[in-house]
Formats: structure tokens, sequence, C-alpha cells
């Protein structure tokens, strides 16, 4: 079962990868129209997050985006960090 996590909520994908790639491709390209009401720029890096659980670059890409985040938060806003998950490792 695919599972992704945002802090402390996780969020169940469909099982069959089949239905999952095209759900990732799908959210991309409707991000390109993000000019538009209803669709969003919000749906690029959501289409990419869905995309890392089968994809083994877009995960690698995910994966260093996450850590420079945490360390980025760690920095800055270690309360948040703290509150997002972020705590754990040592500070830079």
């Amino acid at each position: 079962m695919a599972i992704i996590r945002f802090g402390q909520r996780t969020y169940q994908l469909p099982t069959s990868r089949l239905i999952r790639i095209p759900i990732g491709v799908l959210l991309i390209l409707s991000g390109l129209v993000g000019f538009l009401p209803v669709l969003g720029f919000w749906m690029i890096p959501l289409g990419l997050i869905v995309l890392s659980v089968d994809i083994p670059v877009v995960r690698r890409w995910r994966r260093r985006a996450t850590v420079r985040l945490g360390i980025w938060l760690r920095r800055h806003f270690p309360g948040l960090a703290a509150k997002l998950g972020f705590n754990h490792g040592r500070p830079r």
C-alpha cells in the first residue's frame, strides 16, 4: 500500500501503480495551467510527490528537497521544525 506522509498525517494512495502514475502526470499537467481559477500551481509538487512513490529519480529529488527543507527549518524556525517532525538529526 502506498502512503504519503505530511508531518503527522498520512494519506493513502491507490494500490495500483497503473492508477498512481496517470494521477501524478494528470496533476502535473493540470498544474501547468495554474493561471486558471480552479487549477493551481500547487498541483505540480503534489503530482511529483505522487510520482515519487513509483519513480526512483523523482523519489531522490523529493528526498533531497525534504532534507534541505528540514535543515533550513531547523536553522531558522526550530519550533516549527520540531512540530513538523524535522527535529531529528544533528543541527547544521
